[in-house]
């Protein structure tokens, strides 16, 4: 496969998951959380692409999101962006071929997400309530994109494969 189309079939399922994000997902309410099918999707594809796709994917995802909701411009596209830099970087070194690297690559992002959100927000001047962001809304936006990840994933997987072995990235290996 060539990268174009690669980056091509990346893209649009950035796309696609973003506009289900803003039109489905961010007005179902389960027991006070919200799914958020656009972080999952971006961490899949981080975590099988790397850093780079990641880092682009999340900052075009956040693009839209903020453009879509009328927020303020650019706190998606950071957060986004950190996070699937991040998370491209686990798939580099360590992550990608692991059974349970999507799972906690969501886990983990999911928590620190919301954080950021509510630091960033907060550093805005926007009301935000601690409260609620991390103990009302957390526990089930965290078990809702759980329960996201292994379909996402799996989809995530058949839509970008594995590249050839010379042209994955090496494990990284410490010295000593």
């Amino acid at each position: 496969m060539t990268p174009v189309a690669d980056a091509a079939k990346a893209g649009a399922a950035v796309f696609v998951a973003a506009i289900v994000q803003v039109t489905i997902c961010s007005r179902i309410d389960i027991l006070g959380g919200t799914p958020n099918l656009l972080l999952v999707t971006l961490l899949s594809i981080a975590l099988l692409r790397g850093t780079i796709y990641g880092a682009v994917c999340g900052f075009w995802a956040g693009l839209l999101v903020d453009t879509a909701n009328l927020g303020t411009l650019g706190v998606s596209s950071l957060l986004l962006t950190v996070a699937g830099y991040w998370i491209g970087r686990y798939g580099e070194t360590t992550g990608r071929d692991r059974t349970h690297a999507p799972f906690l690559s969501v886990g983990v992002v999911t928590v620190l997400y919301s954080f950021g959100a509510m630091v960033v927000h907060y550093m805005l001047g926007d009301p935000v309530s601690a409260r609620v962001v991390l103990l009302d809304s957390l526990p089930p936006t965290l078990l809702l994109n759980l329960l996201l990840t292994a379909p996402v994933h799996a989809l995530v997987r058949r839509l970008l494969p594995q590249a050839a072995p010379l042209d994955r990235a090496r494990e990284v290996s410490l010295l000593g």
